[in-house]
């Protein structure tokens, strides 16, 4: 069973909102919709998994990211050709 990260709170559903994420360059910030998130409906919270936030950050370090447009949804984003098959820097894997 799922709960919530911030209050423990077991009654959170699966859902979709808009992040705004910092490209690894540090050139710009893109807006990122339908993201999976987690809605906790006691405590309001709003949050990416850190599952969620691995694959954003992954998939920004393996593609061209000059070619991204200021705003997209998360599968747009998942589904851009990458330069490299995987983060060859990432060793926690």
């Amino acid at each position: 069973m799922m709960a919530c990260q911030w209050c423990e709170s077991v009654n959170v559903i699966e859902s979709t909102n808009t992040v705004y994420w910092e490209l690894p360059d540090g050139t710009k910030a893109i807006e990122i919709k339908e993201t999976p998130c987690i809605e906790c409906l006691d405590c309001n919270m709003t949050y990416q998994t850190d599952d969620t936030v691995s694959a954003i950050e992954e998939q920004l370090y393996l593609i061209n990211t000059k070619l991204l447009d200021k705003t997209m949804s998360y599968q747009q984003l998942i589904n851009q050709p990458r330069l490299l098959k995987r983060n060859y820097f990432d060793f926690s894997k």
